[in-house]
């Protein structure tokens, strides 16, 4: 997107200044209150947010946030509290509380700061702050526009679900009692648009969205409205299908729902408590032996890149998975301690992800597929990460001769995710770069498809 705006007046290291000024006053107060250790997280989050449909303003919503939590610790007891006023009297309020619950509760063997040996030393310029100058009026004009050239490609476009734009801006301050302090600021903007097509019981809905770091990095809202549209009316007449057994090509957008399921899986809290399919599973083979998944968290303009985690725990690359076998959980110091691990620098999520490729673009893919249900949306919960049982509702397309044949719609497709996994043939290089989890779409051997 190349609109040209003003450069708006960034004051945000001044605010990150006065964050990490309240953090230390907090991390003297839960000091002199008698805490053995303590971590404090500031943050201020502003944004503007614009929805319009059919060619009238919706919502105007402009956003200024902020928040203090206070974590104690008196040896192994904890105790939490928060607030968003900034007021001397509120602020010693906040840590009394914190200290407070920390000495009714129960010894906590796992309780307490990371390691301080693990905290983060160096702090690289991710390039992760891109702020954008948007004013109400100019956030409409665009959201109107992308509505619009959706709206007007076609007329069986009948209705609209409205478009979107967002803009937000986040500063945040982590601080501990071992000494560390963490700043970190990011920005991130959206434009959406959802459309509906044809009438009744025919109508179908389908829409498209752009997001980045940086504003000029964002498609065209005329773009985004055109893909919308052509999303919407690619799946008018939709037909079901005979249940029986095939292939699966999930698109990139919903690709990266199975890594999804993955994480849950391999994170520590299902773990410790013995609520994962996956559990005992490191140094196991459950990809085929191409398969690999790659943290990044240092990568520049990611858009989950830190160089430390919610703990101050300095982040680095490494594989979760690597030749299919998985080579470690996702854990913070909590959960490691529980299991009798150490950190992977997760506390807070995982940040960038890169699948591995080992195929071409989507059309190879669909030709390499032959024929068997290209999958473009998926429905409901029906995943148990404790049996790995996998079953949800999908719409999409059937493949036929490598070629898209018809719509798809009111179908289940299942099977059990160890399967899944292991029944992964290929991964494109049609990477859907709108998440921090970077995978092209995914062909699964083989699939139960439940229609008619």
């Amino acid at each position: 997107m190349n609109a040209t705006l003003p450069t708006p007046v960034d004051d945000s290291l001044a605010r990150l200044e006065r964050l990490e000024s309240f953090s230390q006053r907090l991390l003297a107060r839960a000091k002199a209150a008698g805490a053995t250790q303590a971590e404090v997280s500031c943050s201020e989050e502003t944004g503007l947010n614009v929805n319009v449909r059919l060619g009238d303003v919706e919502t105007v919503e402009s956003t200024r946030d902020r928040g203090i939590g206070v974590t104690v610790y008196f040896g192994q007891r904890k105790g939490s509290a928060s607030t968003a006023d900034l007021r001397e009297e509120s602020l010693e309020a906040t840590v009394a509380q914190a200290c407070a619950i920390a000495r009714f509760t129960e010894d906590d063997e796992a309780a307490g700061l990371a390691d301080a040996a693990l905290m983060a030393r160096e702090f690289p310029d991710l390039d992760v702050w891109h702020p954008w100058a948007l004013d109400m009026d100019q956030a409409v004009d665009l959201a109107l526009a992308c509505e619009t050239a959706g709206r007007d490609l076609d007329a069986r476009i009948a209705n609209s679900d409205g478009a979107s734009i967002g803009s937000g801006e986040s500063l945040s301050v982590y601080a501990n009692s071992h000494g560390f302090i963490g700043r970190e600021r990011e920005t991130q903007h959206t434009i959406g648009c959802a459309l509906i097509a044809g009438q009744g019981d025919a109508m179908q809905r389908d829409g498209w969205y752009s997001t980045a770091l940086s504003h000029l990095a964002l498609e065209a809202p005329d773009v985004i409205g055109r893909k919308a549209a052509e999303r919407t009316l690619a799946r008018m007449q939709p037909r079901s299908l005979a249940t029986g057994q095939h292939p699966v090509l999930f698109s990139a957008e919903v690709a990266r729902s199975l890594v999804g399921h993955l994480l849950g899986a391999v994170s520590g809290g299902a773990l410790y408590r013995r609520a994962s399919f996956l559990l005992d599973h490191v140094g196991q083979r459950i990809f085929p032996d191409w398969f690999a998944i790659e943290e990044l968290p240092l990568m520049r303009h990611g858009l989950r890149s830190a160089a430390f985690d919610a703990e101050g725990v300095a982040t680095r690359r490494s594989h979760i998975i690597r030749n299919g076998v998985l080579e470690r959980y996702v854990l913070g110091s909590y959960s490691a301690r529980k299991l009798g691990l150490q950190t992977t620098g997760n506390a807070g999520g995982v940040h960038n992800l890169q699948v591995q490729a080992n195929a071409g673009g989507f059309d190879e893919l669909l030709a390499g597929m032959g024929t068997g249900l290209l999958v473009t949306e998926l429905m409901g919960q029906g995943v148990n990460g404790v049996t790995g049982d996998y079953s949800r509702g999908a719409a999409g397309f059937w493949v036929e001769a490598g070629a898209i044949a018809y719509p798809v719609d009111g179908i289940t497709i299942a099977g059990n995710l160890k399967d899944i996994f292991a029944g992964i043939e290929a991964v494109g290089t049609d990477v859907d770069r709108r998440s921090h989890v970077a995978i092209g779409s995914v062909l699964v051997g083989r699939m139960t498809v439940a229609g008619e």
